[in-house]
């Protein structure tokens, strides 16, 4: 099967598979669009994939929400995604990550790169040492990117709930890296009553010694009743095996592609979960990796929280007039983002 006909395959202008034996490099980059700006961007996740073909399925789903939500948030960059074939735990060495950096440097600055699941600011100096087509070499996109799906969570609530705070709301974190961990903080900080999980102890036992939190295994977390499921580690762990025993009323989380089709947004509506579309509650990494050099390194936390507020202020008013135009249209959340999206990438090809 050729990437034209793969199923993820959705008019993407570049795909582009990358190697380097030397470094034990193997990568793949997908740009969804550069319209109209001649640049896209988008993380750089690395993962010991199964197979390639998994790895392309990700790269070509995750560019392609890229795009979504860099156009619904009005960011000069189309949409683009990579990923390396590789453990981070065991794999990931500088002359891997300067290989990347050499194959992003030769696309001459059509492709910017961040950090993504897997890798860190730290790997983003690294891959800077052979390109300057990178951001977040100077601090993490986690915190933007939590306080951007609290503010999802926050929306969702109100419509599903009729709750206009987050007080004794019962939410479940699936996923305790740092956006998980960040938006636990953030919701304890509000009063939420919280059920976590993550398959890795320590990363439990950050959350539970510093705040109160009830933990559950991993395989249980997406069987909890609870008001609100928070998906927070990697996609597709919504479908028609797990979506019959779920037991929440809203699902709000910042992972990617949480969907493994999108005929699972009309199973979920047929259950009447609400769903915030990923691709809105997580946009607030990208906003923050747009501010990369904005800001003076020696900038004060408080510029830094007001930027991060504007933008989770922009995401909610997003996901609000997903939810209206849901009711309006008769379509899910997912769809009604989807068009909100589709017609801004058009607005932006045609200008």
């Amino acid at each position: 099967m050729s990437v034209f006909d793969h199923p993820e395959y959705d008019d993407h202008e570049e795909v582009l598979f990358v190697s380097d034996p030397a470094a034990r490099l193997r990568a793949i980059i997908a740009v969804h669009t550069f319209a109209p700006f001649g640049v896209a961007g988008g993380g750089c996740r690395m993962i010991r994939y199964a197979t390639a073909d998994a790895a392309l399925t990700d790269v070509l789903r995750l560019s392609r929400a890229m795009s979504y939500k860099l156009a619904l948030f009005d960011l000069p960059a189309g949409g683009a995604k990579s990923v390396i074939i590789a453990d981070p735990r065991v794999d990931k060495t500088e002359a891997l990550l300067r290989a990347f950096g050499r194959a992003v440097d030769k696309l001459g600055g059509h492709y910017v790169v961040a950090e993504d699941v897997g890798t860190t600011p730290e790997d983003m100096q690294t891959i800077g040492k052979e390109t300057r087509y990178v951001v977040g070499t100077h601090t993490g996109t986690g915190s933007s990117t939590a306080a951007g799906v609290v503010e999802g969570i926050r929306a969702a609530v109100q419509a599903r709930l009729g709750k206009r705070t987050l007080d004794g709301v019962r939410v479940a974190v699936q996923g305790l890296g740092s956006v998980g961990r960040d938006v636990c903080r953030r919701l304890s900080e509000e009063g939420a009553a919280l059920v976590v999980a993550d398959v890795d102890p320590t990363a439990v036992g950050a959350v539970t010694s510093s705040m109160n939190a009830t933990v559950v295994d991993a395989a249980d977390i997406l069987r909890v009743e609870t008001d609100v499921l928070a998906p927070c580690a990697l996609g597709g762990v919504l479908d028609a095996s797990t979506i019959p025993r779920l037991r929440c009323k809203v699902i709000a989380g910042s992972a990617n592609n949480q969907l493994r089709t999108a005929h699972d947004a009309d199973l979920l509506a047929e259950r009447e979960i609400l769903f915030a579309p990923d691709f809105v509650l997580n946009a607030g990494g990208v906003m923050g990796a747009s501010h990369d050099g904005a800001l003076p390194e020696n900038a004060d936390g408080d510029a830094v929280r007001k930027l991060e507020e504007a933008d989770a202020a922009k995401i909610g008013d997003v996901v609000r007039r997903a939810f209206s135009r849901s009711e309006n249209e008769h379509v899910t959340p997912y769809e009604a983002a989807i068009r909100m999206a589709k017609e801004k990438i058009e607005e932006r090809r045609s200008a």
